[in-house]
């Protein structure tokens, strides 16, 4: 009986070792059939292939149209031109430009921000963006729950990096302006630092509250409602100490900067990027090549407040007189920094602009003197590359995420298209057809 006993375990054991050992059924795939590819921007474009798609990556890459296998997904784009998904480097995603920006502030509770966050993410991804940084947020403990929801797939949204809250000095471009001073008292944000030792605190703050990216305001701002002008606004050393503790830390640092002195002066220090850029001469892009440093133009953001303050209505007076002055350069100087070989990266300032209308940037740039290949390129490599992400994103490849849009036509030859997406996957995931 024993015998029997013993025996009876060790079958049963020996199948449950073999059911083990039975590896798992694989996870449903995507076919996708696509009529011209462009895999990675900035080289020739292909035709008529197809792409598998299993578990949010790209598995594999085919020549021809294969036939899927039983059980899985087939989508037709053979009438498309598919590319990977757009980066864009430089976004707000909890507010808006208008003329109801100020009341805004002090009225919007944490719960309005997410819930505009989630409209103005979905927007961002629906025009195409799978990634955006988002570079300072008031309620900055909002996106960072709204990147996580993404990531986890819990609610469909673009991949997010977020800087948290930007770190600037009293009185500059990112603290409060504007307000009576017991309400200035109250929304003065715990960014601002003064002094080697308090911007130290003040990064390891952002990063401590999940911050993935480290921005500081290294001038005045267009925005920022006071006449303080476009300058330098920290002292060399802070600047440092916020790109040296950055960097401890693990993380990029990146400067919102339009004067030359205040643009100089962060790359010194050590800043990977620069925002804006506006008043950077040869000198300055000089400067650029030799710390491999990178500039996000937002043209798209010089063009809006320019168009705000001719209008009227939206702007204050400190506002519109910047943005008359700043927003007409941008284009020039981009043109420029591409002559003298500057890494560029595709970013907007949406939120200044109207989330959605991020692929204006492109038209923009193209204006600027870039081919259309250079600005998707600079949207989706150079995007990848400025992150860290290379091995995940920016182009289309087996082991890397399926972010990808598609659109009619060839927008090579009319960069307009960008502006009309009809299809979007992110990890996998249809979030437009």
């Amino acid at each position: 009986m024993r015998s029997l006993l013993l025996s009876t375990v060790f079958a049963c054991l020996a199948v449950g070792a073999a059911q083990a050992q039975t590896p798992p059924a694989p996870s449903p795939a995507t076919y996708i059939h696509v009529g011209r590819l462009i895999a990675e921007p900035g080289t020739a474009p292909s035709t008529t292939k197809t792409l598998i798609v299993r578990d949010g990556k790209i598995e594999a890459i085919r020549d021809g149209y294969v036939a899927p296998v039983a059980g899985a997904k087939l989508v037709d784009l053979k009438a498309k031109t598919v590319m990977p998904g757009l980066i864009d480097s430089h976004v707000h995603l909890l507010s808006e430009l208008s003329p109801s920006s100020r009341l805004n502030e002090v009225t919007k509770e944490e719960s309005d921000l997410a819930l505009d966050g989630l409209v103005n993410a979905q927007k961002a991804l629906k025009a195409g963006f799978t990634t955006v940084v988002d570079l300072g947020a008031d309620g900055h403990h909002t996106v960072f729950a709204l990147r996580d929801q993404f990531a986890s797939g819990r609610l469909m949204g673009p991949r997010i990096l977020a800087a948290g809250a930007a770190i600037s000095p009293t009185g500059g471009h990112a603290d409060v302006h504007g307000f009576r001073e017991d309400v200035m008292h109250v929304m003065g944000p715990e960014s601002v630092c003064n002094g080697v030792d308090d911007c130290r605190r003040a990064v390891r703050e952002q990063v401590k509250a999940g911050a993935n990216i480290i921005k500081a305001t290294a001038t005045g701002g267009v925005l920022s409602n006071t006449a303080s002008g476009l300058s330098q606004q920290f002292f060399d050393d802070e600047l440092k100490a916020i790109a040296d503790t950055a960097h401890l830390l693990g993380k990029t640092a990146t400067a919102h900067a339009h004067g030359k002195g205040g643009i100089e002066a962060a790359l010194r220090a050590g800043f990977d990027s620069i925002e804006h850029s506006s008043y950077a001469d040869a000198e300055t892009f000089a400067l650029y090549k030799s710390k491999n440093a990178c500039l996000v133009p937002t043209l798209l953001a010089g063009t809006t407040v320019t168009e705000m303050a001719k209008a009227g209505g939206t702007l204050t007076g400190a506002q519109a007189a910047k943005a008359l002055t700043v927003g007409p350069l941008m284009v020039n100087m981009l043109g420029r920094a591409r002559e003298a070989g500057v890494c560029v990266v595709f970013g907007t300032d949406s939120g200044v602009s109207r989330h959605g209308d991020n692929a204006r940037e492109f038209e923009l740039m193209v204006q600027a003197g870039f081919t259309p290949a250079e600005a998707l390129r600079s949207a989706t490599v150079g995007g990848a590359a400025h992150l860290g992400l290379s091995d995940q994103i920016g182009t289309l490849a087996p082991g890397k995420a399926a972010d990808l849009v598609a659109v009619t036509g060839d927008p090579l030859v009319d960069i307009s298209l960008m502006r009309k997406i009809e299809f979007v996957m992110v990890g996998g995931r249809i979030a437009k057809e």
